[in-house]
């Protein structure tokens, strides 16, 4: 499935979730499946949860995070590390 194919299925629309990008059809939020994904989550355990949306819902998802990524960043807080004791 090409990109393009991959990221119609995701909408922007200001009037439905605020305007946040959702899966075409439903008021599931791309940052939340991004979210279960990287919290360890499968996509078959992904299709359970949410029964209405389609394997490539979740590709295009991703899709659309890669996109995002590659013209915005995020400033990751580097903690402190703390040095072992030997």
């Amino acid at each position: 499935m090409s990109k393009e194919s991959l990221l119609s299925r995701i909408s922007i629309d200001a009037n439905i979730c605020f305007g946040k990008p959702c899966i075409r059809g439903h008021r599931i939020w791309v940052s939340l499946i991004l979210d279960f994904l990287a919290s360890g989550m499968t996509i078959e355990h992904l299709l359970e949860e949410y029964p209405g949306i389609e394997r490539e819902d979740i590709l295009a998802c991703i899709a659309y995070g890669a996109e995002m990524a590659r013209d915005y960043y995020v400033e990751i807080p580097l903690g402190t590390h703390k040095e072992l004791s030997k």
